[in-house]
């Protein structure tokens, strides 16, 4: 039974009957998916996009070719959610299709690596914008600084979601309707400086002279672009709090994925018409660059904005996250106390608590750029073994009804893709981050079958979960 308390947070008493609540309507959908999409990645990115590719034009090419990507990406996913309206996303689809091993491993670098290092990658552009009009005569801001402040952000969301999915909700609403309209400021002041005749249109003459041919090059500039987009899977995380799924699924997706991904562009030609590719190669935040140079005196709006349209997504990737490690505990995935939620705030605390951890971790050890190329690497891995589902489920069990279908050279398309974007920067110029995710990858075989094939539960464990669960007040729940 669920009931509604005096605070209003939808507070539930502790019984057998505990769940995740369906308060998730079509436009909180919407602003999820957009809010967690545009974070830093398009006040950050288009700087990494031009260096690796080495012209304009070809950098708009990338910034279409995966906002197309995404939006075949997320067709492919909208099928499989009408499937699987369950959370945890990719991982409740792998397990459903190949089975506990793969979707552990996947679940094991998900966890572990990819999402604490999205959280780590913007709560750092963050700390960045946020603290650059404090040091306008120095190149960068220092190291120490943004650490620490990204490090705040982190504690800040976390305790943010612990207290309610609603306050939550209505973070990514409030950011992402400022993220919104930052954006159509760069957009709108593009606009004005070409109507007035003072845009650089040099950029465009040669548009893609100095192309790079470098394969590798090609692939970490999509890395980059890609980071911008990443989001487009988050809703499927969140399907058992989605009220209407079949229906707002579909149209969440539909509607969010081309917004954004023309906005990127206009934004990146207001970019262009404002900065040469050089002043936005040597940029440290590209925005802040943009408005010094337009909005004079309103300058303040880009480092305040970009602040926002961060903390936003990294909120969003913290709502997103937690369900995920939720659902993959319950499935005796991950620790059982990850399974639970607090007995009156109905919010996965614990795993909050433990994405948080990781992510200061990262924050500490890492930096903005090789954080977003491994995160971006991880991500399409994902993706390409999820999207596989599909085509296994197109050949295995053609009699399931299906409430949407995409053609079958969709997500055989977006395979091939993953493939190709996993495979090109490895053969073309291999790093040593790529080993350390093999041998974690390999580590995860010894977990699997250590924890869960055997399940080997030492007794210290188990008592550590007992108190835990007391001191954190959280209770196990069913699925919907």
């Amino acid at each position: 039974m669920q009931r509604m308390d005096s605070r209003g947070d939808g507070g539930q008493a502790a019984g057998p009957g505990l769940t995740l609540r369906r308060q998730i309507g079509l436009w909180s959908a919407v602003s999820m998916v957009t809010g967690c999409m545009i974070g830093s990645g398009i006040f950050m990115s288009p700087q990494g996009v031009l260096v690796y590719m080495g012209s304009p034009g070809a950098s708009l090419v990338v910034w279409a070719v995966c906002g197309l990507l995404s939006l075949l990406g997320a067709l492919c996913y909208a099928e499989l959610g009408a499937l699987f309206p369950e959370a945890g996303g990719e991982y409740a689809y792998i397990l459903r299709t190949f089975g506990s091993l793969p979707a552990f491993l996947v679940i094991y670098l998900l966890e572990l690596v990819r999402k604490p290092a999205g959280i780590a990658a913007v709560s750092l552009s963050l700390a960045e914008y946020a603290l650059a009009p404090f040091y306008p005569g120095c190149l960068s801001v220092p190291p120490a600084g943004i650490k620490s402040m990204a490090a705040s952000c982190i504690l800040v969301l976390m305790l943010a979601n612990v207290w309610s999915a609603w306050l939550a909700t209505m973070l990514t609403n409030v950011c992402s309707a400022a993220k919104l309209f930052s954006l159509l400021v760069i957009v709108a002041g593009g606009a004005v400086v070409l109507g007035q005749g003072r845009g650089r249109t040099e950029a465009f003459q040669f548009a893609f002279h100095n192309t790079t041919r470098q394969v590798g090059q090609v692939g970490m500039a999509f890395y980059q672009g890609l980071w911008s987009f990443d989001g487009w899977n988050t809703i499927h995380s969140v399907v058992e709090e989605l009220k209407k799924p079949k229906q707002n699924l579909m149209l969440a997706l539909t509607i969010a994925i081309p917004l954004v991904t023309s906005l990127y562009i206009l934004v990146n030609i207001s970019y262009l018409l404002v900065l040469s590719p050089q002043e936005i190669v040597s940029s440290e935040a590209v925005a802040v660059s943009w408005g010094n140079q337009v909005l004079g005196s309103w300058a303040w709006l880009m480092p305040v904005s970009a602040s926002l349209s961060a903390f936003g997504s990294a909120n969003v990737v913290f709502f997103s996250g937690s369900r995920v490690c939720y659902a993959a505990a319950r499935e005796g995935h991950m620790p059982q106390l990850l399974s639970m939620i607090h007995v009156n705030r109905l919010t996965p605390a614990p795993a909050l608590m433990f994405s948080a951890a990781l992510a200061l971790v990262l924050v500490i050890i890492g930096d903005f750029r090789t954080i977003v190329n491994l995160s971006s690497s991880l991500s399409w891995i994902t993706y390409g073994i999820t999207i596989s589902c599909l085509l296994y489920f197109r050949m295995k069990t053609k009699h399931l009804p299906r409430f949407y279908k995409v053609p079958t050279f969709v997500p055989a398309v977006m395979v091939v893709a993953a493939l190709c974007l996993v495979l090109a920067p490895v053969v073309d110029r291999p790093q040593v981050e790529l080993l350390y995710v093999l041998l974690f990858l390999l580590s995860g075989f010894l977990a699997y079958f250590l924890f869960v094939y055997f399940r080997c539960q030492p007794a210290c464990l188990q008592a550590a979960t007992l108190h835990l669960q007391l001191l954190l007040q959280v209770a196990p729940t069913t699925k919907h």
